[in-house]
């Protein structure tokens, strides 16, 4: 399927690795030229490898950027616009979590989750947005969370500031669809990336919290999914490509799951 994303001017956030690096990999590879957001310059460097190998030359740029600082999203549109000549899709993917139960959670936390999840990508929207209006078409895609549509108690600030998220992501489809500015969200489930898998992840923290181990924790996990696997990177970047493209020319507002079947409601 042609997905039309070719010469496209892309922002990833969270590109460095996991989804935000599946994902811009995925749009190198559809000839799409990508400005790779994150803020670790060594991880960005690697990160960038990979992307040129799979695009064309010259259709990768980098930038180190926290987020959720207030200036940022001014910085990175500006980058943008410099690097890319433009802005025609946003991908709002940086984020983080851990396991932490109610009572532990301090104001600083649920600070931290609120700019990172809500106003981060709220910056880069208001500020991305009219830009792509100007041209007549756009597209973003927040990357959100199961934890957004289903609310857990391993990390509460996560959950609840995720489901602002896609408050946040059908506000904006709302207000910009008219002006050819499509919006949308993914809702990952649990994934094979290393903020599930590797060393300290959500994985070993689980298990460190139960007494087992990682690869039981992992298991435990498995067997909660319809599809009784965890999903792939690779997976969910194919969904935000998809949304990102032509193909998805009546899709605004929306909330995708890609979970496996994890999330039992239809929304």
């Amino acid at each position: 399927m042609e997905l039309e994303l070719g010469g496209k001017a892309c922002i990833v956030t969270g590109a460095s690795r996991g989804i935000g690096l599946a994902t811009s990999v995925a749009l190198c590879a559809e000839g799409a030229r990508v400005l790779l957001v994150a803020r670790d310059l060594g991880r960005l460097a690697e990160a960038a490898e990979r992307c040129e190998a799979a695009g064309e030359p010259g259709s990768v740029e980098q930038m180190s950027a926290d987020v959720a600082e207030a200036g940022a999203a001014k910085r990175i549109v500006a980058a943008a616009q410099e690097r890319l000549g433009g802005v025609d899709v946003l991908v709002n993917n940086a984020g983080t979590t851990n396991t932490r139960p109610l009572e532990d959670l301090s104001d600083a936390d649920w600070q931290r989750q609120w700019e990172l999840n809500v106003m981060g990508p709220m910056r880069l929207m208001q500020t991305a947005a009219p830009l792509m209006a100007e041209r007549g078409d756009g597209r973003i895609v927040n990357v959100s969370s199961s934890a957004g549509k289903r609310p857990g108690l391993n990390n509460a600030a996560y959950s609840v500031t995720k489901s602002a998220q896609l408050s946040l992501s059908r506000v904006f489809a709302d207000a910009w669809a008219a002006r050819g500015v499509l919006v949308n969200a993914v809702t990952p489930g649990p994934i094979a990336t290393p903020l599930w898998t590797g060393e300290g992840g959500l994985a070993e923290q689980a298990a460190s919290a139960s007494g087992g181990d990682r690869e039981s924790a992992m298991a435990a996990m498995a067997e909660r999914i319809p599809l009784g696997r965890l999903g792939t990177a690779e997976e969910v970047a194919a969904t935000i490509v998809l949304l990102c493209s032509r193909r998805a020319a009546f899709v605004t507002g929306a909330a995708w799951s890609v979970d496996g079947g994890y999330v039992p409601l239809f929304i």
